[in-house]
């Protein structure tokens, strides 16, 4: 440990490890800088995932180019956290110590425990608020109703069916049994026959016909729960790097917000991005 570094441990012993203040602020400006990115990017059409049939049709490459904004935000939002933690951070001591470092760092680290805790909050608040105003779901209805509700309407579209007639529990069955063509066995021929009887039965389809449409109806939910699982995988996989990345950001942002409060000079790498700062300070 040089001089400078043990001057600076005891000075340093002197305040709180953690300053909350720094942190919560912190915090809140991550979290709102991330609400109004993932808000834009929503108004603007970038959902990693969604049951609409619409976004089943995308190309993978705007499933991708969400996961990348995804991870961008969270860098973005938590840097910007982290910065001003360390900045707003108060220290015993100005310079570059090893431990002004550690604590700034640890201060960044604090801020993104806390951003993600209150975005998780924030979400789950939002979440329950709309379940409360959504009508409370028949039991008939399966759980494949909203994944699979275009190709159900397309199983039983008929032009001649009497108005007023209740298919609830018959889409709901035929839901799950959809559900199973995406395993690893397919559907079964039982399953398929059945199918076939009570599409006949329902749409005055002929029986030939009635298998044409149940044929084409379940490689279309194959398909169509084929793509949700891929952008579930997308979104899990986004996730998990962008608060493994916005921690790496919440640290590094949070140095280099202490070095600013201390005066000291940049690291390295962050040099080349500083440039157009210091051409301006010149110019002026």
């Amino acid at each position: 440990m040089t001089p400078e570094n043990a001057v600076a441990a005891p000075q340093e012993a002197n305040l709180s490890y953690l300053q909350w203040t720094p942190i919560i602020a912190g915090a809140l400006a991550a979290t709102a800088l991330s609400l109004i990115l993932v808000t834009f990017a929503a108004a603007v059409g970038l959902g990693v995932s969604s049951t609409a049939p619409t976004w089943r049709d995308t190309s993978a490459a705007l499933w991708i180019l969400s996961g990348i904004y995804l991870i961008l935000q969270a860098v973005l939002s938590f840097g910007f956290g982290g910065y001003i933690a360390g900045r707003i951070r108060r220290s015993a001591l100005a310079g570059p110590t090893d431990e002004v470092e550690i604590r700034d760092g640890l201060h960044g680290l604090a801020v993104w425990a806390l951003a993600v805790v209150l975005g998780s909050t924030l979400a789950a608040l939002i979440g329950a608020s709309t379940l409360n105003r959504t009508p409370t779901r028949p039991a008939t209805v399966s759980a494949a109703e909203p994944l699979l509700s275009y190709e159900l309407d397309r199983l039983y579209r008929s032009p001649r069916r009497a108005p007023n007639v209740d298919l609830s529990s018959e889409r709901a069955e035929a839901g799950r049994i959809l559900l199973t063509s995406s395993g690893h066995n397919g559907l079964s021929s039982d399953d398929r026959a059945y199918l076939i009887q009570q599409v006949a039965a329902t749409t005055g389809l002929s029986p030939t016909d009635a298998e044409r449409r149940v044929d084409s109806v379940v490689e279309n939910s194959k398909t169509a729960i084929g793509r949700t699982r891929r952008s579930t995988i997308i979104l899990a996989f986004s996730l998990a790097t962008a608060l493994l990345l916005g921690a790496v950001a919440a640290w590094a942002s949070a140095c280099a917000g202490g070095r600013h409060r201390d005066g000291a000079p940049l690291p390295e790498w962050m040099v080349h991005s500083n440039r157009f700062e210091r051409k301006r300070i010149v110019i002026q």
